[in-house]
């Protein structure tokens, strides 16, 4: 068994969507207030960013408004997620917890809001990446985040490299600006920065917010970010 196990002639690729890690950073570096990017488009932009490289497996990860909480954000979320599903994308999600937390209004008077927290969604994340890294399904993986949390799962998947002998390259995508508050990749990944012009060649054709959105949206809580 060689201890240099060489670069598969065609590498199969799986990419991997924290979708709400990876829509506000696109948010805080080009301004868009929904969620209007192609995942299929952006995995075959990025898988293409080297040669003899075949996308096999998009998978898409988000945290979704209860419909209770929030009618708009959470048809919005099921919209685009079953135009996904339809386009043989691998679709997970959870709906949203909500911690109620004291608030001043603009009037300076005291209010209730609920806030909505993510929770399981980097879990399942890296649980799926040990899983399918142990299948050898993939030769090289995308995770489209800058979530610090996925960072133990990337170490595990090193170790699966280790154990099984096995050529895998580790890559991490994000929108980037010049100036930006975090222009940093995931930790021991390659870094695949997505500039605007590369963003807006990968905007989904399809619109799926409902017709009436509220006032002024919330769409991702802005701790979510890591």
């Amino acid at each position: 068994m060689s201890d240099n196990p060489y670069r598969p002639s065609i590498c199969r690729v799986h990419t991997f969507f924290d979708a709400q890690n990876f829509f506000l950073t696109a948010k805080e570096c080009f301004g868009y207030s929904y969620p209007n990017f192609d995942p299929i488009k952006l995995s075959q932009l990025v898988t293409g960013f080297e040669n003899k490289r075949v996308l096999n497996k998009v998978h898409f990860y988000t945290g979704v408004h209860s419909i209770n909480e929030n009618e708009y954000l959470h048809k919005l979320w099921m919209n685009k997620l079953q135009g996904l599903r339809r386009a043989d994308v691998d679709v997970h999600y959870r709906i949203l917890r909500y911690t109620e937390m004291k608030h001043l209004n603009r009037n300076g008077e005291r209010e209730i809001i609920k806030k909505p927290r993510e929770k399981g969604i980097d879990v399942k994340i890296a649980v799926d990446l040990i899983r399918l890294a142990r299948k050898g399904l993939f030769d090289t993986m995308i995770i489209f985040s800058q979530d610090t949390d996925l960072n133990e799962a990337i170490n595990e998947l090193y170790e699966i490299k280790k154990e099984f002998n096995r050529w895998i390259r580790f890559e991490s995508a994000f929108p980037f600006i010049q100036g930006m508050k975090n222009p940093r990749g995931l930790e021991r990944t390659e870094w695949r920065k997505i500039s605007k012009d590369m963003f807006d060649q990968c905007i989904d054709e399809r619109d799926y917010r409902p017709s009436a959105p509220p006032e002024e949206p919330t769409l991702f809580k802005e701790d979510a970010k890591k």
